[in-house]
């Protein structure tokens, strides 16, 4: 019996203890609530910051994309580049470009290469070695519709960037290439060819004429060999090429491309 008690008694005390518990604070202080989802912690999923999408993009073209004469980062693709970012993510994963190139060039040797890089933007600047080797206009408005009905089949109007081609005479060395006179005028004929083919398209067009012109009253638009742009040249194109390029790819990922 006297055992008995004793186990009573101290069953009593085991009770006691558990009626008198309390949830146990937790470290800030604030009582645990089992139905409640946490605000933060490690565990806690939280919203990452908007991204600006990325565009790679492939530079077709002739000396005036590859820059000849100029560094690499002083190429009207790579200024774009940097002139966009933050705002818009674009990459230039490849420059196809090449020094001497024609539109038949551009066709045999560059657009196959599009299968592999498979991009998400395409510039556009061929023409003035169809004007220096005589191409006769109708073969370049020929040449220059398969380009453009080519990338047009690739990917939407909002992704084909078309530029203009400055007028190679009003530099020092251009003379060397042809009656200044009859090829400046064979130039600007081809560029109004490019733009008609373009705009039929509805593909993005930029004149860079406005900036290539001032060549004959500033040298330093003019590189070292007396006949390709200088950077700054290419910057001054730049500032015509970027709104654009930014108003194209702003429209293209606001509608899901």
């Amino acid at each position: 019996m006297r055992h008995l008690v004793m186990l009573l008694s101290v069953s009593g005390i085991v009770v006691s203890g558990c009626a008198g518990a309390t949830v146990a604070p937790s470290e800030t202080g604030a009582t645990k609530d089992p139905t409640r989802a946490p605000t933060s912690g490690p565990y806690v999923r939280t919203t990452a910051p908007e991204t600006p999408p990325a565009f790679e993009y492939v530079a077709l073209g002739d000396s005036y994309t590859i820059g000849t004469s100029v560094k690499a980062e002083d190429r009207w693709p790579n200024q774009l580049v940097r002139t966009l970012r933050p705002d818009i993510d674009l990459h230039l994963a490849a420059n196809l470009a090449v020094n001497g190139y024609t539109t038949s060039d551009l066709i045999a040797e560059q657009l196959p290469e599009l299968d592999s890089l498979d991009p998400d933007f395409v510039s556009v600047l061929i023409g003035v070695n169809d004007v220096v080797r005589r191409v006769g206009p109708e073969q370049y408005r020929e040449n220059v519709a398969g380009i453009l009905d080519d990338l047009q089949g690739r990917m939407a109007p909002d992704r084909v960037l078309v530029v203009s081609t400055p007028d190679y005479t009003l530099t020092p060395q251009g003379p060397r290439y042809g009656d200044p006179e009859r090829q400046s005028t064979r130039v600007r004929r081809f560029n109004a060819i490019l733009r008609e083919e373009a705009e039929a398209r509805d593909l993005g067009f930029v004149d860079i004429m406005p900036v290539a012109d001032r060549v004959p009253d500033d040298l330093t638009l003019v590189a070292r060999d007396g006949l390709h742009p200088s950077g700054k040249q290419y910057a001054g194109w730049v500032e015509l090429i970027a709104p654009k390029v930014r108003a194209m790819l702003s429209r293209s990922s606001g509608d899901g491309g």
